[in-house]
């Protein structure tokens, strides 16, 4: 029983862990979209697809096996049947990819919050290229549609974003605010020092005309 789980757990890693190294920059597209592609079961506007689409994903699951199971000693057939599944599964991928953009824009312009929640949650629809028009039909929509997902995490960025920006903002004022109290206190400075000279200069101004007084009573005591 305990050989038969090891094996088990292999079996899942093999399938669902690491792609094959076999035509990675092929099979890695097909790999690594085919459970948004399943997502897509669980979308009523599928249902009609729910059996071809699970069909796809155990062709994908088989797929993969043989890919890890090919070895650099591999035969050329081997490897070309290999190949020719890829492209097929590639094929596969694009429509139902296809399937899901057209979607998207059906959900858009009949106003169908429900399947659009659904597909740009379904990781099928590039939402960083769509991010304005998700959040436009959401700000439009926002009674029919609930802020999950990919919705919150854009409305989450975004607040990071004003609220990053309203701190850079409050450091920009406040470093204004420090200059200007720098000046301020550099004015107060230099008007000190101005008084202060004005006053020096008036006490010598007024020491001199003392000056100038007593010389003239002296002057004046003489010619009497």
């Amino acid at each position: 029983m305990y050989k038969l789980l090891l094996l088990f757990f292999a079996y899942v890693s093999l399938v669902y862990g690491a792609n094959p190294k076999a035509y990675a920059s092929l099979g890695n597209k097909i790999y690594d979209n085919v459970n948004n592609i399943q997502n897509l079961t669980k979308i009523g506007d599928y249902y009609l697809y729910v059996d071809e689409i699970n069909d796809y994903i155990r062709r994908v699951r088989i797929a993969k096996e043989k890919g890890f199971q090919l070895e650099k000693e591999s035969s050329l057939q081997e490897r070309n049947n290999y190949l020719k599944t890829l492209r097929k599964l590639a094929q596969d991928n694009d429509y139902y990819t296809r399937m899901a953009k057209t979607s998207l824009e059906n959900a858009i312009k009949n106003g169908d919050s429900l399947l659009f929640s659904k597909i740009i949650n379904s990781g099928l629809i590039d939402t960083k290229a769509n991010k304005k028009r998700i959040l436009d039909y959401y700000f439009a929509h926002k009674k029919d549609i609930n802020a999950t997902g990919i919705i919150q995490h854009y409305l989450d960025e975004d607040r990071a974003l004003q609220r990053a920006q309203e701190e850079k903002n409050r450091l920009k004022l406040s470093k204004a605010q420090r200059e200007a109290l720098k000046i301020k206190r550099l004015r107060l400075r230099d008007k000190k020092r101005q008084e202060a000279l004005e006053k020096k200069l008036d006490a010598a101004v007024k020491e001199k005309k003392l000056e100038i007084r007593e010389e003239q009573k002296k002057e004046l005591l003489k010619s009497i």
